[in-house]
This record gives structure tokens, sequence and C-alpha cells, in this order.
């Protein structure tokens, strides 16, 4: 499907989209593989919209219970694996006058020090907080935050206002939840495919130089 290209403001996911990893997944993997696997599967089946993401999001967190110094390590990993060409473009949307925010079910504490990295302002960083405890260990996390929930997204994007035209990128059942509020839903297959995010979508892409033909008239 095709779709006019040109759009004011970009909602990007941050896990499997901008970066390669899923971040849960990254720091289940430091609790040794049984979990691994365990919160893999539980990530896979929510992206995919097979289970939803407020059934799973606090049994992953009490599996892995990230420390604060393993939230830094997370920041570090997340920066390797950016996408090729997302620092580049974000950059070009940026001098053309394009609003881009990160709206993600991941870790804040990880994720904004990756977007102060990228020029992305903290007040367009959107993702679910942390309770930590005064030695760095994990305490909880925001469960009122509406992305915890499986169509928590479109609560957030609705609620900021963009300026139209607004085109959301993300690879996750999660994100496709958002098509209802944007004017356009691009699915990013740079990392992984999910046919039912596909099948949903107005437009695939695969990389972030496709991403930049299509914002940018």
């Amino acid at each position: 499907m095709s779709i006019a290209r040109g759009f004011a403001s970009v909602v990007l996911d941050v896990d499997s989209t901008l970066c390669s990893i899923e971040g849960i997944d990254w720091l289940s993997e430091l609790r040794g593989p049984d979990v691994g696997i365990a919160v893999a599967e539980l990530t896979d089946k929510a992206m995919r919209g097979e289970i939803a993401l407020d059934s799973v999001y606090g049994a992953r967190l009490d599996l892995v219970r990230p420390s604060h110094d393993e939230l830094v390590s997370l920041t570090a990993a997340y920066k390797t694996a950016l996408a090729p060409g997302a620092a580049g473009a974000i950059a070009t949307f940026q001098r053309a006058g394009r609003r881009v925010v990160l709206v993600s079910g991941g870790l804040r504490e990880a994720i904004v020090p990756v977007a102060r990295f990228l020029g992305i302002a903290e007040h367009d960083v959107h993702a679910v907080s942390l309770r930590l405890d005064a030695a760095g260990n994990f305490a909880g996390f925001d469960e009122r935050s509406p992305l915890v929930a499986a169509a928590g997204k479109a609560e957030v994007v609705r609620s900021l206002g963009l300026p139209r035209r607004v085109l959301a990128v993300g690879d996750g059942a999660t994100d496709l939840a958002v098509r209802p509020v944007v004017d356009a839903f691009a699915a990013f297959t740079g990392f992984v495919r999910r046919a039912p995010v596909i099948a949903g979508a107005d437009v695939t892409i695969d990389s972030f130089a496709q991403l930049l033909e299509l914002v940018l008239v």
C-alpha cells in the first residue's frame, strides 16, 4: 500500500524499531537462560497481539527486577544497537522542523539518555518509570502508566496534540494500536517481521533511509 509522503510529526517506538534489541529481553538475559527464554516468549506474544501487554508487563519485571546499574548498562546497549541511519535521520527531521517523539513500553530510565544522545528533548520521551530504592534496587514500576497496557500508546499519542500530519512507526501490536489517532502507521521490519502488524499498517519500511523518504517531501 502506498501513502502520501510528508509528515510534520514522527512517533517512534524504541525496542526493535529505533534499536535492534528489546530492553526487557536484554535485561532478562542477565538472569540466566531460563528467565531469558521465558521473558522473550512473553514479549513476542504481546508484540504479536496474542496476549495483552498488561497481562505480562508486571510479570516480566518481577522476573527481572533491574537495578540502577543494569539500567545504565541497558542504555549503553541501546546506543550500540541503534538502527543504521537512525541518528542521522532524526537530526535531519529536526533540522527540517519535524517533531520527533519516542513512545515506548520500555523503561524510561534507560531510554531518556538515549534520547538525549539523539537530541530528543526529555519531554518528548514517553516510557514507563521504575521505582528504585536508596541502594538502586528495583522497588516497582508506574502501574498507572497507560504504556503498560495493550492500547496505551494510542492514549498517550492522542494526549500530545502533535502537529499534523502524524506518522507512527513501530514493529509490534502495541504500536499498531495508535493507528486510529494518527494519520498513518508504518510497520518497521528492519529487525523483526510480525505478520499481523504488517497487515494492519498503511506502509511497511525496513530502514531509516526509507523513513526519511516517507517523512520529507
